[in-house]
């Protein structure tokens, strides 16, 4: 085949390119007497080519002008100026560049296109398979030799730094940073990866995210002496359990923005579509273990944690990770359509921080609820609470209900008493009669062990003022690896039984007026919407014991789930907590009083502000199912933005 070469710019003159060369190991022999012409310029010329002839105002790095002969194929012009961009953006030579483009363009000239994904995975296989023919490594995965090492260490270090945004040490802007660099590092460039290469990759970000932000969770191993010689041999196994979780977890949205063949543009809507989707996801793991959404770093900054009572947790995670991954792309291409994506994403977080304000105005207004409750936080440590010798066992049982009775104090002025997870030392049957509330004469709600038709649950108990057992609350998300063993070969502390899930109690007050609310054992407070959902509840009760943690990252980050639940749900939180932090939270999220890890003691409190949000309204799954249209045709638009 005759190549014609035209050098419309003389600094390609330079360059030892064998253009005939490449064009014919396109061909073959098929095209023997066929004729190409191949211009070389520069941004100016192609620029002004490209506006005219495809109405496109900018420059690009090669055109194609197929004439639909099989002797004359056609026109290819390269602008060096891109050329050189690109090749140097890429690492690569300026010969290598080049001669993808001929071959590029050479396919476009036989009939190629790209304009579906099936077309560019033709187009791209016939590309791929010329240039390694001359030598020249694929130009769609990104170069083996130069993900080093130190970019896996990096990713480890940001997958660690990612868990300070969460409190205690809510430091946002190094989770901001951490994820930032991660996408850029595994996310951002032109090409695509093979999934493995890709999965490989993100592994250190997934797993160092996990056990930096879980580790806290083994330390229930060492609480009870008793305990610990039984599951310390479980802690390294238990933090490569963590890491090697986090590995398939905390990766998929790195994984999938860097297989999937997508333009640049769409990168920063797949991933925080898949980041969310991984959120959602989580709430079934192992009966669910949705801890620390992304949305969570903004607890410190009430206008913008507000913003959950609309769109929920699911939905500022889906802007912050959304703003985050298309800033990055945004510096790395410098295109249009993901300016398009950070003004987007911007106008969502402050039309939530104007959100936020409002239901801030709206319940600072209120004045003090009706109902007088009293939370008692005992404080005693579980290896005080646990007794070898059944005699001795007995003997502490019965003075643990003395205790818990005195500590409850006068409660002529109260209405109602809440005590926490596992606050009853005896395990209780329904027909019983519960002593603390009868030497109290006071209704009291209080977590125990129920044994009920032969099976045994973690149970919220309502007692009335005569001791009897007014109504039971099954915990129905149980705690894996410590409730239940959902892996029969790792041991479990516990096999309890699961409820029947969320349900409303009631209680009346000393002049009749009735109380009504959401229980939640424990851990169950951090599943988005699966606590309360219907209208006319006054609070939720969260009964818990984080005596297991200390005051490890885990027992602050429970306590800011239960701030996410109030403003998420738009109703207020009694927490009674055994260790700490026991606490009153409004249903904008703000603690109103609060008892430290430790602390023994009571604490006194009213709710109110109890109110329908639009986000308890439609629910976790509806804003998920509403993420998933606005990520597909912001998805959408953007690929058709990359086509013009």
């Amino acid at each position: 085949m005759n190549v014609c070469v035209n050098y419309n710019d003389k600094r390609w003159k330079k360059y030892d390119i064998d253009f005939e060369k490449i064009a014919n190991m396109v061909v073959g022999k098929k095209y023997a007497d066929a004729e190409v012409s191949i211009t070389l310029t520069d941004d100016a010329e192609i620029h002004a080519l490209n506006k005219m002839y495809r109405n496109i105002d900018k420059p690009t790095n090669v055109l194609s002008f197929e004439l639909g002969d099989d002797v004359l194929l056609g026109d290819i012009y390269i602008s060096l100026d891109t050329v050189l961009r690109e090749a140097d953006d890429a690492h690569i030579s300026v010969a290598a560049h080049t001669a993808h483009m001929v071959v590029h363009g050479m396919f476009h000239l036989l009939g190629y296109d790209h304009l579906t994904d099936a077309q560019a995975r033709v187009m791209e296989s016939k590309e791929i398979k010329v240039l390694k023919k001359l030598g020249i490594k694929n130009p769609y995965a990104d170069e083996e030799d130069t993900f080093v090492w130190w970019k896996y260490l990096v990713l480890a270090v940001f997958g660690g730094l990612a868990s300070f945004g969460f409190a205690p040490f809510n430091l946002w802007w190094l989770t901001l940073l951490s994820v930032a660099g991660a996408y850029w590092l595994l996310c951002s460039g032109a090409g695509r990866v093979g999934f493995w290469r890709a999965w490989w990759r993100a592994v250190p970000f997934g797993a160092m995210y996990a056990i930096s932000m879980f580790w806290w969770s083994l330390h229930s191993i060492y609480v009870v002496p008793e305990l610990a010689r039984q599951f310390a041999v479980w802690t390294v196994p238990g933090l490569i359990g963590i890491g090697l979780v986090g590995a398939i977890i905390f990766t998929i949205p790195f994984v999938l923005t860097s297989c999937i063949y997508i333009k640049s543009g769409a990168k920063p809507i797949l991933f925080a579509g898949a980041w969310t989707s991984v959120l959602w996801l989580r709430e079934w793991l192992f009966t669910g273990f949705p801890w620390n959404p992304i949305a969570n770093i903004a607890m410190p900054y009430s206008l913008i944690a507000n913003s959950m009572s609309v769109f929920g947790a699911l939905g500022l995670t889906f802007v912050v990770i959304g703003l985050i991954a298309s800033v990055v792309q945004m510096l790395c291409d410098r295109k249009n359509v993901v300016l398009r994506w950070v003004f987007l994403f911007f106008v969502l977080l402050l039309g939530g921080g104007i959100i936020g304000a409002h239901n801030n105005i709206k319940l600072s207004n209120l004045g003090d609820g009706d109902v007088r409750v009293r939370v008692v936080q005992p404080a005693t440590t579980q290896e005080k609470k646990i007794s070898l010798s059944r005699v001795d066992a007995l003997n502490q049982a019965k003075n643990r209900v003395q205790y818990l009775t005195e500590l409850a104090g006068d409660v002529s002025n109260v209405d109602f008493v809440v005590y926490p997870e596992t606050s009853y030392p005896f395990v209780l049957l329904r027909d019983d009669v519960v002593p603390i509330a009868a030497s109290l004469h006071k209704n009291i709600a209080i977590g125990a062990t129920v044994y009920d038709d032969g099976r045994v649950y973690n149970s919220l108990v309502m007692a009335g003022a005569d001791g009897a057992i007014a109504d039971v609350y099954n915990k129905s998300h149980l705690v894996p690896f410590g409730e239940y063993g959902p892996i029969k070969f790792v041991p479990a502390p516990a096999n309890l039984t699961a409820g029947d899930g969320a349900r409303v109690m009631s209680v009346a007050g000393d002049d009749a007026r009735k109380f009504v609310f959401a229980p939640a054992v424990c851990y169950e407070i951090i599943f988005s919407d699966a606590v309360v959902k219907q209208s006319g509840v006054d609070a939720i009760i969260n009964i818990t014991n984080d005596t297991w943690f200390g005051k490890t990252p885990g027992t602050y980050q429970h306590l800011d789930m239960v701030r996410r639940a109030a403003i998420e749900s738009g109703v207020p939180v009694i927490r009674a907590n055994y260790s700490g932090v026991s606490a009153f939270v409004g249903a904008d999220g703000k603690i109103i009083s609060q008892l430290p890890v430790g602390e023994i003691g009571i604490l006194n409190g009213t709710v109110r502000g109890a109110h329908m949000t639009l986000y308890r309204m439609l629910g976790r799954d509806a804003w998920m199912f509403i993420i998933f249209l606005v990520a597909f045709f912001a998805g959408f638009i953007a690929y058709r933005a990359d086509k013009e």
